[in-house]
């Protein structure tokens, strides 16, 4: 009952108040510590007005093109991974960025299915809680976006040196392409395989179009 009470508590806190830390910033910093690295913690929380429009399409685009219009839970790529996944060669994830979002600023990152279960909780209670807009915002407020940077502001000043409300949708793009892997992907200058997917996830938000959180959520409620 303490366990449902307290989290409870805190989804509804942070539906208004800043995320101010998460478990990775501290395992991180945990790390570094054991491997007798330098300090490397950035993380300047931004509300949504302050970051850029093309960011929150970038990494819709890039992570979860369905974002706006699922409940949480992607049941579509949850079955897709599934089977990419019986092929054996490698893994595919399906997590959402609710899903992400609740892992994140909740959780730990471990594959367990106990930490699974503690996944789907708390991303049923952020997505009854909050709205996606707000979802989306903590989640760019959270996300690693390279070693010891956090958030979009933090990655913005790091990787292009301007506010996180400035960037176009080219470095918008190359921050979202680092995302499967912060800690050896590098946004600027980018690789090749960075460049390749972020031109990819500048053709997806074309395709996509206006990010418009009002006219998605009519067309959920519809269906």
């Amino acid at each position: 009952m303490w366990f449902f009470a307290i989290s409870i508590a805190l989804v509804i806190i942070f539906r208004w108040v800043p995320v101010p830390v998460t478990p990775l910033m501290v395992i991180r910093t945990i790390q570094q510590k054991n491997n007798n690295e330098p300090f490397a913690w950035k993380h300047d929380w931004e509300p949504k007005g302050n970051i850029s429009k093309h960011l929150k399409l970038a990494v819709i685009c890039s992570e979860d093109q369905n974002f706006l219009t699922h409940n949480g839970f992607d049941v579509e790529a949850i079955e897709k991974a599934i089977e990419y996944n019986k092929k054996g060669k490698s893994t595919r994830g399906a997590s959402t960025i609710s899903q992400q979002t609740a892992k994140n600023v909740f959780l730990w990152p471990q594959r367990s299915w106990f930490r699974k279960g503690l996944e789907v909780y708390f991303t049923f209670l952020i997505e009854t809680i909050w709205s996606k807009e707000r979802i989306l915002e903590v989640y760019l407020n959270s996300i690693e976006m390279g070693n010891g940077i956090y958030g979009a502001e933090a990655a913005s000043q790091y990787w292009f040196k301007k506010p996180a409300v400035k960037l176009t949708q080219s470095e918008a793009a190359a921050i979202a392409s680092i995302l499967p892997n912060p800690l050896k992907c590098r946004a600027n200058p980018a690789t090749y395989y960075i460049q390749k997917r972020k031109g990819w996830i500048v053709r997806q938000m074309g395709y996509f179009g206006t990010l418009d959180f009002n006219k998605k959520q009519d067309e959920r409620k519809k269906n």
